[in-house]
């Protein structure tokens, strides 16, 4: 597995999964001499977990997730990227290994103590909404806070401030048949959020929408983000998707986890032939930054309104609809750190271009 994220090692660690597996048969303890799941050797721990007829469905997992990050695992269907998210809840018992949130093992805390985090640190969405269909908006929303034993007017407060939040003020008494596929994922957005939960998990939580629904959805779940900061774990299958929300990707084959790395640098930089087959038809153009096609210098570009460097190519091109002079970039501070060209731009998408057909020849 390939790290290659440069400057995560300074971000606080808020879930580490570390050597977790996930064997099913009918003795899958048998291949780890310790509850910790490292092994020596990874690929003969998995050749003889195969041979015993067993299935390896996590292998050998780990990775960081850092506070307030968006964290996106993703692999193609049977790559594991599931099951580990349902490890790391124990909605799924791992075979192996250790899963610490705020520096505690999950693994090892008690039935009680996990039905407590459950409640009050961790919030769940899934690609099946799962709303009560004889509640309310409201009362769905209110729902995990009922089961925390809160009382009717702070539960309801909290549910109305939530609902508000995710743009669904005026349908609190709706019930789900009478919404959108993309307000019912509204509603089991709100409820996830309703607990104040530390650590957000999303399996796939807008894979079952149409298109234009699940861009807004997507939209909606940024704005979300920028407001509230939360550490999340998102699963997805959908490589755009990821590119649109993902601080970090982990690419999962065969239960392993094959590389985890900024979007630009899985698409730029694949670790494997695997990565680079997967990532072969993203628009390079959605990819790349303005960083990557800039040229440094700090001389003044007057009357112009300056560029983020980490703005897209794609998200730049507009602004050279009626213009061919060069555009100031700026750095995280504000301040100018060079300039780019439409000449620049073509540059850098053909280069890539170049790179990207000569890892496939």
């Amino acid at each position: 597995m390939v790290d290659t994220a440069a400057g995560s090692a300074s971000r606080e660690v808020k879930l580490s999964c570390r050597h977790v597996w996930k064997v099913y048969g009918p003795d899958p303890a048998q291949f780890f001499v310790s509850g910790n799941g490292a092994v020596v050797d990874r690929a003969k721990t998995i050749g003889r977990i195969r041979g015993a007829q067993h299935i390896a469905a996590a292998c050998d997992v780990s990775f960081d997730v850092h506070q307030s990050e968006i964290f996106v695992i993703m692999g193609l269907s049977g790559s594991g990227k599931s099951t580990v998210v349902r490890c790391l809840s124990r909605l799924v018992e791992p075979t192996a290994g250790e899963i610490m949130l705020d520096g505690e093992d999950l693994l090892r805390v008690s039935h009680t103590q996990l039905i407590d985090i459950r409640r009050h640190k961790i919030g769940m969405v899934f690609q099946n909404f799962g709303l009560l269909p004889h509640l309310t908006v409201l009362e769905n929303v209110a729902f995990p806070l009922k089961v925390q034993g809160l009382a009717r007017g702070a539960r309801t407060k909290r549910a109305l401030e939530m609902i508000e939040l995710v743009g669904l003020a005026g349908r609190e008494r709706s019930y789900p048949r009478e919404l959108s596929g993309g307000q019912q994922q509204r509603v089991g957005l709100a409820r996830s959020l309703a607990v104040e939960p530390a650590l957000w998990f999303l399996d796939e939580p807008f894979s079952a929408l149409d298109p234009l629904i699940r861009r807004q959805m997507q939209d909606e779940f940024l704005r979300l983000q920028k407001v509230l900061r939360k550490t999340i774990v998102f699963i997805t299958h959908d490589f755009l998707e990821a590119l649109r929300l993902a601080d970090r990707i982990a690419i999962m084959k065969d239960g392993e986890v094959v590389q985890i790395d900024s979007p630009a640098n899985v698409v730029m930089r694949p670790a494997t032939a695997y990565v680079t087959e997967f990532t072969r038809d993203v628009p390079r153009v959605k990819v790349l930054t303005v960083r990557e096609a800039m040229e440094p210098g700090t001389a003044a570009i007057h009357g112009v309104e300056a560029v983020a460097a980490d703005l897209s190519l794609e998200q730049l091109l507009p602004r050279f609809g009626d213009r061919t002079e060069a555009i100031p970039v700026r750095g995280a501070d504000g301040s100018q750190i060079g300039r780019v060209t439409a000449r620049g731009v073509l540059h850098a998408l053909a280069s890539t271009t170049d790179d990207s057909a000569g890892r496939r020849a």
